[in-house]
Order: structure tokens, then C-alpha cells, then sequence
């Protein structure tokens, strides 16, 4: 298993997954069928999108519909042959801080079909690698309290508790656990 960059050599990989009912964001299940239709529209724009360390991209979707500027950042795909998932990792420059409407400096989801196989625990480590070159002294993470899987996840990769919070409800409003990692 390894973390590779958004390349056309991989998008019918993560295509497929997005068909298959997968979708890379798990607050918003019609961001897949947004992709797809991205995808089918401009595919190398869709690509191109996936590594915007400037943050001029287009505006983030809440899951509440508003949207809101795009903070610098990258996803990188999860594979092992065919795609498993994605990480995807977002900052402000000189800031460990983020804006209220990001709750953590990282994300990932693996595809049901590729889950249990610790895929997430070893791509999260080697997302925290790559993260290290972007000069922050920690990472924030955010994972419902009742995602015991999540927590293990990052608990296996140095994540201690930082915060007990309840999320905005535009959010969810779930019990959820702040981790930070230190880079």
C-alpha cells in the first residue's frame, strides 16, 4: 500500500469507487455524484484540482450548502494496486491555526471494500511525513467520539486527545474527539 498523487493513471480507479457509492467526503454522500460529473466534464481539470497548495481552487461545499475559500492543501490517493481511499491534508500558511469552518488539518476515507486492512493507520503515517515539510510543529485531527476506528487510527500514528468538543451543528453536532500529532 502506498499514498500515490491524483493522476490520470488512476482515475478510473477512483472513478469506479465514486460509482460504487463512495463518497471522499462523509459529511456531503452528493459530493460523488458532484466529482462524477466534475470528472466527466474536465477530468485533467479535476486532477489538477486535487493539489492546490496555493488555495486558489474553487470554494469548499459546507455540508449546510454555504461555501467558503479554499484553504492550500492536497489529497493524495490511497493504493495497492486499485484505489483504496484518500487523505487529504489542509493548513494556512504560518498558522497552526484553521478557520472555524475546518475542524482538523487532515481527513481520509477508505472505500468499505478495502477497510480493516489498516490502510488508513499506514497511509496516515506516511501523509504525516509529507506534512512535516510544511513547517507546522502539530496536526490537528477530528473524529466522533462513537468512531472508534478513527481514534485507533490516530492514536496508532502519535494522536493524543487535545479537546472534548461538541461539532457545530451544521457539522453534525457529534460528541467528537480533537487529536493533535506532533510533526
Amino acid at each position: 500500500m502506498r499514498l500515490v498523487w491524483p493522476a490520470t493513471e488512476f482515475l478510473p480507479g477512483y472513478v469506479n469507487a465514486l460509482e460504487r457509492g463512495w463518497s471522499p467526503d462523509n459529511r456531503r454522500p452528493e459530493a460523488a455524484r458532484e466529482e462524477l460529473v466534475q470528472i466527466a466534464g474536465n477530468a485533467a481539470g479535476f486532477i489538477g484540482e486535487q493539489v492546490d497548495r496555493a488555495g486558489k481552487g474553487p470554494p469548499i461545499i459546507l455540508p449546510d450548502g454555504r461555501s467558503v475559500p479554499r484553504l492550500p492543501g492536497y489529497h493524495q490517493w490511497i493504493w495497492d494496486g486499485e484505489f483504496c481511499g484518500v487523505m487529504n491534508f489542509r493548513w494556512q500558511p504560518g498558522t497552526t491555526d484553521l478557520p472555524p469552518t475546518c475542524l482538523g488539518h487532515i481527513g481520509y476515507s477508505v472505500v468499505p471494500w478495502k477497510q480493516r486492512r489498516g490502510y488508513a493507520t499506514r497511509g496516515l503515517a506516511l501523509l504525516l511525513a509529507n506534512a512535516k515539510h510544511e513547517e507546522l510543529p502539530f496536526v490537528e485531527l477530528v473524529t466522533d467520539v462513537v468512531n472508534t476506528a478513527s481514534q485507533k487510527v490516530i492514536e496508532a500514528n502519535g494522536g493524543t486527545v487535545y479537546e472534548r468538543f461538541f461539532k457545530p451543528e451544521n457539522y453534525g453536532g457529534a460528541e467528537s474527539f480533537r487529536y493533535r500529532i506532533k510533526l
